[in-house]
């Protein structure tokens, strides 16, 4: 990166940031425009295109440009979408389902609306289940892929002193830069710098994409052809003359009349293919019909960093239509994140090699001192793939710690040393041994911050890295004025109001909301930087795994709230709290080798029965009777719903298409 790239970039991000602080001290001109409200819910005064290009920013940070990313150079391809397209027709339901209840009883947090429906004691533990998750999972996770790319396209720079390349301080340049704009603006302040990440997010991925594919159209097709999949009979010659595209087919789609997603490691064959194997362990096709859902209406309709943009809408009708917009936006953003995550490994299969073997340096250093003397350690097929001479090591090592016996030898197939090491590991857990750190073939959470790296040009650098710096800014600030919101409205000034019996004023809830935002960025950046430990399986996954243990209990007690007055009111806490349990136990005892997303469905329908027999058989004398506000007009929108129509009708072609 040249000093006229950095210096465009330092002050794109400087003034954007500054931008929105100024937006965010102005007076709110929304009917709720008080201390409070217009610190965390921007006065109630947001516009639709305030809150659909919010939304999307919020959305879509690095957790996409790295972990969706990385998930489709990875064995998922097109699969990975599905978080993307269905999401789509989830907001559209949100919109016209969800939204008109929320905002009729003029709720700050979603627990709030728990005590309305269900009591204090089920708001307060959905409250710190979510505070939990929230610091813990998808905001740490988003600072330590913010990181990634700093660390990645940044490696050899030092600036004041720091060295850009290194992943920690990647981490509390990014934690820090997002907390000042939050502590000072609030939501508002979030809101207006999400229109100018959101917008250049697009454009700036759409440029990546764009590139990736001028590369691979003039690519040597001798080093293309060593990343098709297995059930793709192209060669060559093939390659030789097509067309960019085509190109991207022949290497990732599989052969004619075969074209179908394929169980395995990267390579395994169908790329290109949305619907997957029912033993396929991230994307099984069963979890497009239930699992799926789970996470993508808790994530849209009831997390409360996404949800909360939604509840300072202006109106009903802007927020139905700031909704709707967004979800025709979700319907663009696997061609600039999923695509050239695969394209990635088409080009730069070596460079993502290089980083894991970085990663394994570590892992195997450990495994010859004595820390790693009574420590085995898995790796992945592609590992033994890569370098069969390592992993034959390690086996031997493992089979040696385990004190059992293996006769494959260095000539063996990669799945041969996979299988064989599976062994091992199975009996050196039933031995109570510990396991390290998984060895791997390749680094796909590096698979963006190397297209950037390699594509970018002097003179466009700045403007694609700062808008994908700035939609991580804008995600994580997102996320920290919302857990700071959960922590103020729904503990701290509940805890003053019962020991103290008063109510904090509008200044002390802003204190609290600010000193929240500060303690929650310490925590989130101490976390971080161990994220990037190959056995959390990649961001993504990391974030909609741990997810899913609030995820499904959530959505069901909000449901019944929502459809069923009498349903009893200890249901709430008793539905969040089953979730907990029952999925833990599913991921740690009962099938910890299920897909995350079936443990999901399990949770889903379990809940679900529970909450059905219990309304039935000790439903309430007398159903629940949900508060109304006027703090915003309540009139849906029309033209809302025509447009949403379209969305989904265009949802479903896609899906068609990619099929």
């Amino acid at each position: 990166m040249g000093t006229l790239d950095m210096v465009l970039f330092f002050v794109a991000v400087i003034g954007v940031i500054a931008f929105g602080i100024r937006q965010g001290n102005k007076e709110s001109t929304g009917k709720d425009h008080g201390g409070a409200a217009n610190y965390f819910l921007a006065g109630r005064g947001l516009t639709w295109w305030l809150v659909g290009f919010s939304l999307i920013a919020a959305n879509i940070s690095t957790e996409q440009f790295v972990g969706m990313s990385g998930q489709s150079a990875d064995w998922l391809g097109m699969a990975i979408a599905s978080y993307e397209w269905m999401a789509a027709i989830t907001l559209v339901v949100v919109a016209f389902v969800f939204l008109p209840k929320l905002l009729r009883c003029g709720i700050y947090t979603i627990p709030e609306f728990l005590e309305y429906r269900y009591g204090v004691f089920s708001r307060s533990v959905m409250a710190i289940a979510t505070l939990v998750i929230l610091v813990g999972v998808p905001t740490a996770s988003v600072i330590y892929s913010g990181a990634k790319v700093v660390s990645v396209f940044f490696a050899g720079h030092t600036v004041l002193g720091l060295d850009l390349g290194n992943l920690t301080v990647g981490c509390w340049i990014i934690g820090l830069s997002a907390a000042i704009y939050v502590f000072v603006g609030g939501l508002k302040a979030c809101a207006w710098t999400d229109l100018i990440w959101g917008a250049s997010l697009i454009l700036g991925g759409a440029i990546v994409m764009w590139l990736a594919f001028g590369v691979l159209r003039s690519a040597d097709p001798n080093e293309l052809i060593q990343t098709k999949v297995a059930n793709s009979t192209a060669t060559v010659e093939d390659l030789q003359d097509a067309s960019a595209w085509e190109r991207f087919k022949l290497l990732n789609d599989g052969k004619d009349g075969e074209a179908v997603a394929v169980t395995g490691e990267n390579l395994a064959g169908g790329k290109l293919h949305m619907v997957r194997p029912k033993d396929d362990p991230a994307i099984p096709w069963t979890a497009l019909v239930i699992g799926l859902w789970i996470p993508n209406f808790f994530y849209w309709g009831l997390n409360q960093y996404i949800v909360q943009r939604t509840l300072g809408s202006k109106s009903l009708a802007e927020g139905q239509k700031g909704i709707v917009f967004a979800a025709a936006l979700k319907l663009i953003i696997p061609f600039i994140v999923v695509i050239p995550g695969i394209l990635c490994f088409n080009l730069f299969r070596k460079d993502l090699r290089e980083e894991a073997v970085g990663k394994n340096e570590v892992t195997l250093t450990e495994m010859a001192s004595t820390k790693g003397a009574s420590t085995v350690y898995p790796f992945s097929e592609n590992f033994s793939l890569t370098d069969p001479e390592k992993a034959h090591q390690v086996l031997a090592h493992n089979a040696a710690v385990a004190k059992q016996e293996t006769t494959v030898s260095v000539d063996s197939t990669p799945l041969d040393m996979l299988v064989a090491n599976t062994a091992v590991l199975n009996a050196a857990a039933g031995m109570k041994i510990s396991q390290g750190t998984k060895l791997i073939g390749y680094d796909y959470d590096a698979a963006f911050p190397t297209l950037l790296r390699n594509l970018l040009r002097p003179g466009l650098a700045w403007f694609v890295l700062a808008a994908i710096f700035g939609a991580v800014v804008s995600s994580l600030a997102s996320m920290l004025n919302s857990a700071s919101t959960i922590a103020t409205m729904d503990i701290v000034a509940k805890l003053n109001h019962k020991f103290r019996k008063t109510d904090l004023t509008q200044d002390q809830l802003i204190v609290s909301g600010r000193s929240c935002v500060v303690l929650f960025v310490l925590i989130a950046c101490l976390i971080a930087p161990g994220l990037g430990d190959p056995k959390f399986g990649g961001i993504f996954t990391f974030i909609q795994e741990f997810q899913g243990f609030i995820s499904a209990g959530i959505l069901s007690v909000y449901l019944f709230g929502f459809l069923v007055p009498r349903t009893p009111r200890y249901m709430g806490w008793v539905g969040i709290m089953m979730n907990v349990v029952l999925y833990g136990a599913l991921k740690w005892f009962l099938a910890p080798d299920m897909a995350f997303l079936n443990r999901m469905a399990v949770c889903f329908g379990v809940i679900m029965a529970t909450l059905a027999i219990v309304s039935v058989v000790r439903p309430l004398k007398v159903p629940v009777v949900l508060p109304t506000t006027d703090l915003v007009a309540l009139e849906s929108s029309k033209i809302a719903k025509i447009w949403g129509g379209v969305v989904v009708v265009a949802t479903l072609f896609l899906y068609w298409v990619f099929w």
